[in-house]
């Protein structure tokens, strides 16, 4: 594997001192010219890549991203509208600039999602194209997959070659997670090819010391916050730290620089802030998530510290408890071996003990390199965030999801292909030898215990990952030693060994189709924490039955169950005894009624509010004909053609209508919007059609139940709900309830 690419790694940046680059700050060399004879047309330069670079290392980029494509966009209607929730939102927002612009969920700005919106924005842009489907909403979430691969291959080519770049685009493109969230319409996608994007661009600045790559990473930052608020800032510290240490300039110009970067970040993510918070609020969209109606008590809270500490306002539930501990709760247990437990280990962590080791030995490698080594920043850019966001998810002891995970996917795929081209020059040491062939044992060792997790799925995978792996393992050692046919066949060997496993459940879960909020990646059993997860065969977090129920065998916090997804009456399963964890009297949620103490309701009915998961919270109604007719009836008379507590079950009715619903309390049913007298005035005013009985968390739930989810809920919900059952008229279609809100039957 050939590395002398922007300048040789071994003799440039080796303890003697010397640079092929001159002085710091002095740019790279040119490249060699192209042969004369050579033809410079656009295709042929498309098709043959940089001139350094061999002549299939282009080509089979070409092939890695046209099969990633693929592969990501195979049977992708399969998955509908996917999260609803934000399917609303995008529907919204290719009916109004203004709720495009706010995020709201609905045409009639009423409320936004809890998020900023910069990641509905191409979606957006693709419904008003192509209309409202499955494929205009989740083609945009492929592309960013795609690029995003693209940006860790040219991250990792700059500094080992073509071979290890496309090592690493596709341990990224293999990985489930990735696989299940690059089509999906949550903002993780975008958020993770603007993370990528930040760091390809840092290593750029480290390579020359030029302003402009800094301010530019500063800038994808900042729009990575407008898409998923402050987890965008998890990778500020290795970054700033790396540069302010590795850079090839001044101490003075670095710091400098990082001012720069800095400003750069907050124009980039806080115009869209200040033009919200300067904005009256009569005339915008309640903050989703918050509850004093501010942006920045959503960035600061809910979506914030209180991640952190399980203390977010307006939530169904905490996690474990704060401190350096282990803890349990809501949403599993905290501690350093999150990454790898039921619930995480299938999504993210195939190759996750391998990348630790690769990092640990590639800095080895390194450590005689002068300070402004990029190779050595390269390695700790990538693996500094790798860590960092690794530790921080790991103790998180608030909300949490297994799809969160994907942001570690580019970083663990960039350290992979990083790590192991540097120890593959170096394979004729002994230590290097021997360190390539620990990672491969790790790969292969992890990946027997995560598919035997998995007994029931392709029960021999596992022994061909471990014996190939150990086999292979044995061939590197010796590889300095061997033909390079037979060192090649090795490494091959190793391949196969350490990508089969997580390639067989990115295979599953592109064979499935996802909805509901939480969704899961692989097979079924693969994680059991996940709810409202999909359908079809084979996906994780799936309940076996209707759309929008509990994804997999257990809830937040219980003991795992290997394999029994289908059982019920056991740690919380609908009909089950214990109900949820952490609730009272039995009951689950803290402050649910009487009517959840056996545990939550089972599958979605056609037509009935708050039909999905969670009564609501995790995947709306299925939503019947005569439902839909019912409100399409005279809808162009009213803002609202109903309104419903919660934002899953007010967006299934949105979707399958096209026309706005309110969502009373916003995602969760806890959000103080509108109150009582607003929800009064907009009736009076005509301009809510229907009340759709039940649904969301915060109150309101079914006939009345009274209770709201936990922190800051003023009752809104229950408040609205008891009025307008006792003054409006009771519509039933199939199994759902509305109420006419222009027929009153009281005073």
């Amino acid at each position: 594997m050939s590395t002398s690419y922007d300048r040789p790694l071994d003799a440039n940046e080796g303890p003697d001192g010397t640079t092929g680059w001159g002085p710091p700050g002095s740019p790279p060399p040119a490249a060699a010219p192209e042969d004369a004879s050579r033809p410079s047309s656009l295709p042929h330069r498309l098709w043959r890549g940089r001139p350094e670079d061999p002549r299939w290392a282009r080509p089979a980029l070409l092939g890695l991203l046209a099969a990633t494509l693929l592969l990501y966009l195979y049977d992708l209607s399969a998955s509908g509208y996917a999260n609803s929730f934000y399917s609303a939102a995008v529907q919204a927002g290719s009916k109004s600039w203004k709720a495009l612009f706010f995020g709201s969920l609905d045409a009639g700005n009423a409320i936004t999602v809890d998020k900023p919106p910069a990641s509905l924005w191409p979606m957006e842009l693709s419904v008003r194209i192509f209309g409202l489907n499955s494929w205009a909403i989740l083609a945009p979430e492929v592309l960013m997959g795609v690029a995003t691969v693209a940006v860790v291959y040219a991250a990792v080519r700059r500094r080992s070659g073509p071979a290890a770049g496309l090592l690493a685009g596709a341990v990224l493109a293999l990985t489930p997670v990735a696989a299940l969230m690059f089509r999906f319409n949550n903002p993780d996608a975008m958020l993770a090819l603007l993370m990528s994007l930040a760091c390809y661009l840092v290593v750029r600045a480290l390579e020359d010391g030029r302003t402009r790559w800094l301010v530019w990473a500063g800038a994808a930052i900042g729009l990575a916050f407008l898409a998923k608020t402050l987890q965008a800032f998890l990778i500020l510290p290795p970054l700033a730290v790396v540069y302010a240490v590795c850079a090839p300039v001044p101490l003075k110009k670095r710091l400098g620089q990082l001012a720069a970067a800095t400003l750069a970040l907050v124009v980039a993510g806080g115009w869209w802030v200040a033009i919200v918070e300067l904005w009256p609020a009569a005339s915008r969209p309640y903050i989703g998530g918050s509850q004093h109606n501010s942006f920045l008590e959503l960035t600061f809270g809910y979506n914030g510290f209180g991640r952190l500490s399980g203390e977010e306002t307006g939530s169904v539930g905490g996690g474990g408890g704060p401190g350096g501990g282990a803890g349990g709760g809501m949403w599993g247990e905290t501690g350093w071996s999150r990454m790898f437990d039921s619930e995480i280990g299938g999504q993210i962590s195939w190759l996750l003990p391998a990348a630790l080791i690769l990092l640990v030995a590639g800095l080895v490698a390194t450590r005689r390199y002068r300070r402004t080594s990029v190779t050595r920043g390269a390695l700790l850019v990538w693996g500094g965030s790798l860590v960092t966001t690794m530790v921080v998810f790991s103790y998180m002891a608030g909300i949490f999801h297994q799809y969160y995970t994907v942001a570690l996917a580019p970083y663990l795929a960039a350290v992979i292909g990083m790590g192991a081209g540097l120890l593959w020059e170096r394979r004729r040491q002994v230590w290097a030898a021997l360190a390539l062939a620990a990672a491969v044992v790790a790969a292969a060792a992890w990946g027997y215990v995560l598919l035997h997790r998995t007994p029931a799925y392709l029960p021999w995978l596992k022994w061909l990952v471990l014996i190939g792996g150990l086999v292979a393992a044995l061939g590197l050692i010796f590889a300095g030693r061997l033909t390079r046919p037979l060192a090649l066949a090795a490494a091959a060997l190793a391949l196969v060994a350490a990508l089969a496993g997580p390639t067989a459940y990115t295979l599953s879960t592109v064979d499935s189709g996802h909805e509901g909020s939480i969704p899961t990646a692989g097979p079924a059993g693969a994680s059991m924490m996940g709810f409202g997860g999909g359908r079809g065969p084979g996906g994780g977090g799936r309940t076996g039955g209707a759309r929008g129920g509990f994804g997999g065998g257990r809830m937040p916090g219980q003991q795992n169950q290997q394999g029994q997804q289908g059982q019920q009456g056991q740690q919380g399963m609908p009909g089950g005894g214990q109900g949820m964890p952490g609730g009272q009297n039995g009951n689950g949620f803290p402050g649910l009624g009487g009517d959840f103490a056996g545990g939550f309701p089972g599958g979605a009915r056609e037509g009935a509010g708050g039909a999905g998961g969670m009564g609501g919270l995790l995947n709306g109604a299925n939503v019947g004909s005569a439902a839909k007719a019912l409100l399409k009836k005279d809808a162009s008379r009213y803002t609202w053609v109903a309104a419903s507590i919660g934002s899953q079950n007010a967006a299934s009715y949105q979707l399958a209508t096209g026309d706005p619903v309110m969502a009373i309390g916003g995602f969760n049913g806890t959000d103080p919007s509108p109150t009582l007298a607003q929800f009064k005035k907009y009736v009076a005013d005509g301009r809510i059609h229907y009340f759709i009985d039940g649904g969301g968390m915060g109150g309101g739930m079914g006939q009345g139940g009274e209770g709201a989810g936990r922190g800051g809920d003023s009752g809104t919900g229950s408040q609205i709900s008891s009025w307008v059952q006792s003054n409006f008229k009771k519509v039933t279609v199939g199994s759902a309830t509305f109420y006419d809100l222009t027929q009153r039957t009281g005073n």
